[in-house]
C-alpha cells in the first residue's frame, strides 16, 4: 500500500499541485477549464430552442433587410441557467486580453454585457442614443485612454452597431481588444478589423426589400421585432 508523505518541521510548506481527479482519472486543471469552456454547436442550439430564441415568419432586421428567420435573443436573458451558459462560453474565449470592461450596445447587450464581464471580473458599462441618433456612453460611463474594451452584441448580422461603438471608443483613446456575440448570422464572414468571436455562428438569409422573395409572394408587410426603429 503506498502511504503519501506530508512535509512536516522545516519541509511543512506543501508543494503546489496543478492536477485533480475528474471520472477517476488525473487531469490537470488547466484541462478542466478547457473542458468546461467547451461547448457544443449542439448545446447551444438546444438552448436556443429551449428558450424560444429562433423565429420563423417574415421580418424586417434592424439593418432593413428581410428574412424568413429572427432571432429573439432577449428571451436567452430571461433565465440565468440560458445566459449563464452562453455567455460564459463567450467570456471564456477572451480570458486571457486583459478585459477592462464590457460594452454592449442598448438595448439587446445591455444585460449581455453585464452577464459576459462577470466571470471576466470586470466592469461593464451600455451604449445608448443620444438625441440626435448617435450612439454614445451616457450615465456616467467613461472609457479612459487606453483601457481594454471588448464590445458584446447578441446578434450580428451587418454589424452596424458594433462598428458605432468601436469608434466611440477608439475615439475616447480605447483600446478595442475584440468583439464577441452569442450568434453570430454571417457564418463567419464580416470583418470588424478586431478579433471577432462567438458561441455559434450560423448563415442565415436576408435580403433587401427589393428583391425579398417574401414580398414577391405577397407575404404581407415584414414583421420588426427587436427594439429599435427602423
Amino acid at each position: 500500500m503506498h502511504i503519501p508523505f506530508f512535509p512536516t518541521g522545516k519541509d511543512k510548506k506543501l508543494p503546489k499541485f496543478n492536477l485533480l481527479v475528474y471520472n477517476k482519472n488525473i487531469i490537470s486543471i488547466d484541462q478542466e477549464k478547457e473542458k468546461i469552456a467547451m461547448i457544443t454547436q449542439e448545446r447551444v442550439l438546444e438552448i436556443l430552442k429551449e428558450a424560444g430564441v429562433l423565429l420563423e415568419g417574415h421580418f424586417r432586421l434592424t439593418s432593413g433587410r428581410h428574412s424568413n428567420k429572427y432571432l429573439q435573443c432577449a428571451k436567452i436573458f430571461r433565465n440565468t441557467k440560458y445566459s449563464e451558459e452562453l455567455c460564459g462560453a463567450l467570456a471564456e474565449q477572451y480570458q486571457n486580453d486583459g478585459v477592462e470592461v464590457v460594452i454592449g450596445p442598448a438595448m439587446g447587450a445591455v444585460q449581455m454585457a453585464y452577464e459576459v464581464s462577470r466571470p471576466l471580473k470586470c466592469e461593464n458599462y451600455f451604449t445608448e442614443r443620444d438625441e440626435e441618433g448617435k450612439m454614445a456612453l451616457r450615465r456616467g460611463f467613461v472609457v479612459n485612454p487606453g483601457m481594454k474594451v471588448l464590445i458584446v452584441e447578441d446578434v450580428v448580422t451587418t454589424g452596424g452597431s458594433v462598428r458605432e461603438v468601436i469608434d466611440l471608443v477608439k475615439t475616447a483613446g480605447g483600446v478595442v481588444v475584440g468583439v464577441g456575440s452569442i450568434v453570430d448570422r454571417t457564418g463567419g464572414k464580416i470583418d470588424f478589423g478586431v478579433p471577432f468571436k462567438s458561441v455559434i455562428s450560423m448563415e442565415v438569409e436576408s435580403w433587401e426589400p427589393q428583391d425579398c422573395p417574401l414580398c414577391k409572394a405577397g407575404a404581407g408587410e415584414p414583421v420588426k421585432p427587436g427594439s429599435r426603429k427602423v
